[in-house]
């Protein structure tokens, strides 16, 4: 069935309109509908069709592939080309529906093609083998084995054309009724050419309007659903989710006061190249916390304290957290973000993130950098010596220590002889302290407790002096701060493993330190207490398969790399394929162009007229024929020609006949031809014999025996 006259122009602009394609849909609209009024068409083979189908179904898996390594798929004609913008689309949802919309936006470009074919056609169908392999095949084996071929029906290629451009105008933008309405005018128009002539038109627009009614009530129950949906309190839906190994920007639950081993896991997790020659950071932070209640510490505000860091400028993938900090030093980090969502981990003195392709980035007053995108953010981070982003310390909140550490804490501090020193000679005191007297160790044994005022911490500074790297940091921050020096509880990872020129993070890297405030600089800085001796206690004990699991892991990352469109592969894939479908339409129209040769021969053998064929011999020897003297069936010209000299009428013309045959044959046979006087003799010659059989219609024709 054929679509009524324009439906598919009115179907691709209103696709255009709906998708903020109206450009592209106008001119493809056009395209389709001037094959009303243009004559021009197109034999297309079997085999042509099936062609355009394949040409299609390449550009089709193209564009999959396309959108889903660009996560948000191709927002724009020209984005096609282009390395894709996550921040194109604000508002876009899971990865997945993000590549089915786009998908379905682009249907009618990527099909575009084979309807054309269809309508600039000079056949009404398409044969279904065309487009199916299992049709084809079963043809083709019926056809080896001498069976009958069934017939194919065919089919046009129109209505299911315009059923995917409604489908594609389904994605879109507006949040209004207009593709509701356009909706229901498209399907009327194209239901009106195919009704029933058995009812009335009352009856079928009545029944046409009681399934419009269902059909926007329906609607608008699915859009309150929608609206209900949305306010559901998003953080709770997050924290009902989290998952993964990133830390909470709002608190960190540490293991202070657990009993038995602390499990680690050589699972890479970042993975990071210096540029430039430049070191490698020691630390890549993620939050730091403010307040402590054992055992969690808290970062003392909440998800609003976050602001928005502009992408400077817009669509640069530049992203500055201290616009006027210098930096000294850069690497490129590659870090998960579990959930689409988590906090980036940076060397200290982050002052600026470049080529990071992310939906939206905050940043917090104690440091953390919170990213929304994919769920693999490639980036490079450019860092420096001073300011960062956290903020000055505030009294209440940077130099708070709990009532029950206080016992303990004077009692270190005083052994120390720590009041009164300066905060060189502090920080020299406590990381002597830590690193000769104190041990790293994952496991904790059970302790007997003495008094009900005994806290992990106290039991860890007094009792056991072995713990992991949370004590260590917990210990040196309520120390300094019980010794009115600002300090925060810092998260992250520690940095130290080479692979190659690069470096690699594992889960085991996780590490918890100290920043110290330098009241005269007036910046943070890193401050460890934990022994150095942590690493290779980690480290111990590997598993003989860590090779395998490293060789899978980097699997994992390249193939992280391609689904969330951080390396180069849509752009290899977009013109490695170019060239590819070029090839297969150059196939379409030259093998086209060479079969309609093939058959032009043929045709213009059967219109060709040999010379000679205008000669009036032909006209006397018709004459002859009517009077008498017919030529019989193998007679030579020459023995037929001496049976009509023999006619008395045209007896002293038998030098003339003999004359005219001669002329006659060189007229026909010759390659040279005749030139113009003798072409005119033949012609005089024919006619005067033909003027003497004209006088001598009433003479009887005789011949000699």
């Amino acid at each position: 069935m054929k679509p009524p006259p324009l439906l598919l122009g009115a179907a691709l602009l209103f696709w255009g309109w709906q998708s903020e394609f109206l450009i592209v849909g106008a001119v493809l609209a056009v395209g389709l509908e001037a094959a009303r009024w243009t004559r021009a068409r197109w034999e297309f083979s079997d085999e042509d069709f099936s062609r355009f189908w394949t040409f299609c179904s390449l550009m089709f898996l193209a564009a999959l592939v396309y959108a889903f390594t660009a996560n948000d798929g191709p927002s724009s004609f020209g984005s096609f080309f282009q390395n894709p913008n996550l921040a194109t689309q604000r508002s876009a949802g899971t990865s997945s529906s993000r590549t089915a919309s786009a998908i379905l936006r682009w249907v009618p470009i990527i099909f575009f093609p084979f309807i054309a074919a269809q309508i600039y056609s000079t056949r009404d169908k398409i044969p279904l083998a065309a487009i199916s392999l299992i049709m084809r095949r079963r043809r083709n084996q019926a056809r080896l084995l001498g069976q009958p071929v069934l017939p194919d029906p065919g089919f046009h290629a129109g209505y299911p054309y315009f059923a995917a451009c409604l489908l594609a105008a389904s994605v879109h933008a507006a949040e209004d009724h207009s593709f509701f309405w356009g909706l229901c005018a498209l399907l009327a128009w194209a239901l009106w050419a195919q009704r029933s002539r058995r009812f009335a038109v009352v009856v079928w627009a009545l029944a046409l309007l009681a399934a419009i009614t269902v059909g926007f009530a329906g609607q608008r129950s699915i859009s309150q659903l929608q609206r209900y949906l949305e306010h559901i309190n998003p953080q709770w839906f997050a924290r009902f989710m989290r998952r993964g190994f990133g830390f909470d920007p709002m608190q960190s639950r540490t293991a202070l006061g657990s009993v038995g081993e602390l499990k680690t896991s050589g699972e890479i997790i970042i993975r990071l190249e210096p540029k430039g020659g430049s070191p490698p950071p020691t630390y890549l932070r993620q939050a730091s916390y403010r307040q402590y209640r054992t055992p969690i510490w808290f970062a003392g505000g909440s998800l609003d304290d976050f602001t928005f860091v502009p992408e400077s400028p817009p669509n640069s993938f530049i992203w500055p957290l201290l616009p006027e900090k210098t930096n000294t030093a850069g690497v490129n980090i590659a870090s998960y973000l579990s959930g689409r969502r988590g906090l980036l981990p940076l060397p200290h003195g982050s002052g600026r993130l470049e080529q990071l392709n992310v939906i939206e980035l905050k940043k917090n007053l104690t440091g953390a950098v919170l990213a929304s995108g994919p769920g693999l953010a490639v980036f490079d981070a450019f860092y420096g010596p001073g300011a960062t982003i956290d903020s000055p310390p505030e009294l209440d909140t940077d130099l708070s220590v709990p009532d029950r550490e206080i016992p303990v804490l004077d009692q270190v501090i005083d052994d120390l002889n720590l009041r009164g020193q300066s905060l060189a000679q502090t920080l020299l005191t406590l990381n002597g302290f830590f690193g000769d007297q104190f041990t790293y160790s994952t496991w904790q044994g059970a302790v007997r407790i003495q008094n009900t005022n005994d806290t992990p911490l106290g039991r860890f500074l007094t009792q056991t002096r072995s713990g992991h790297c949370e004590y260590f940091a917990t210990a040196t921050v309520l120390l300094l701060r019980r010794l009115e020096i600002p300090a925060r509880y810092a998260v992250g990872f520690a940095v130290h493993e080479s692979s190659g020129d690069n470096y690699v993070v594992r889960l085991r890297d996780a590490h918890a330190w100290t920043l110290v405030w330098d009241e005269t600089r007036q910046i943070w800085t890193d401050f460890d207490t934990t022994p150095a001796s942590w690493i290779q206690e980690e480290s111990k004990n590997p598993t003989p398969w860590r090779w395998l699991s490293d060789a899978w892991s980097r699997v994992k990352f390249e193939v992280a790399k391609f689904r969330w469109g951080q390396s180069r592969v849509r752009q290899y894939l977009v013109w490695v394929l170019v060239p590819v479908l070029a090839l297969l339409l150059y196939q379409i129209i030259v093998r086209s162009s060479r079969r309609r040769r093939r058959e032009k021969p043929l045709e213009d053998e059967a219109n060709f007229t040999w010379p000679g064929l205008d000669s009036e011999f032909y006209l006397l020897e018709k004459r002859l024929a009517a009077r008498g003297v017919p030529r019989a069936a193998g007679e030579p010209l020459s023995s037929w020609l001496e049976r009509v000299a023999d006619v008395p009428v045209l007896a002293d013309l038998r030098a003339s006949l003999h004359e005219l045959l001669r002329l006659h044959y060189r007229y026909r046979f010759d390659p040279l031809g005749l030139s113009a006087a003798e072409r005119a003799t033949l012609s005089a010659e024919a006619k005067a014999c033909l003027e003497r059989l004209a006088q001598a219609e009433r003479t009887p024709v005789t011949t000699a025996k």
